[in-house]
């Protein structure tokens, strides 16, 4: 996820201070990684650097000065190529979990084995995503869709390598 982009879109609502633009992403999109407020005040210095957020204004304290920032022309234009672009697919070509079956293989240990065990976590945590699912908001739906969507791929992966295991120990061994 682009931090900056996801921040300049926060502003495009209106000016904020760094700690409600934090506040805001976390709603938002932190839900399981709140974003820390080194990363928004370091992502707003870059960001003002660039030309795409100013300060709008300055806010005196009894701690640190509080900028409120607002998003430039520049800004809203940035945002919008963003949007525009789509992302790359990720394939995962190159996989740890591949990586470890053929080592296992290359090794003489239990492949099988490995693969039952990532088999019961990607269970484990589909059954915590799937309760997640069921008690969340629309937003939070969506995010453990994505991710149970994906883990059912692996799941798919998981079972064609264990059905394939002999074929592949013959091929990597040889």
């Amino acid at each position: 996820m682009s931090i900056g982009h996801t921040l300049l879109g926060l502003l495009e609502s209106g000016p904020r201070h760094g700690y409600d633009l934090k506040r805001a992403f976390d709603e938002r999109f932190g839900h399981d990684r709140p974003l820390a407020y080194g990363q928004v005040y370091s992502t707003m210095a870059r960001l003002l650097k660039n030309g795409l957020v100013e300060v709008d204004g300055i806010e005196p304290g009894g701690g640190p000065e509080r900028k409120r920032y607002a998003i430039t022309d520049a800004g809203v234009t940035d945002v919008e190529q963003w949007l525009a672009q789509p992302e790359k697919p990720e394939p995962y070509l190159q996989t740890t979990l591949y990586a470890k079956v053929v080592l296992a293989l290359l090794t003489g240990r239990p492949a099988a084995d490995l693969l039952d065990t990532q088999r019961a976590e990607h269970l484990r945590l589909m059954r915590e995503l799937t309760r997640r699912k069921s008690g969340g908001d629309l937003t939070d739906q969506l995010i453990c869709d994505h991710a149970l969507f994906h883990l059912e791929a692996d799941l798919r992966w998981l079972e064609l390598t264990a059905a394939r295991l002999d074929q592949l120990a013959a091929e990597v061994t040889r």
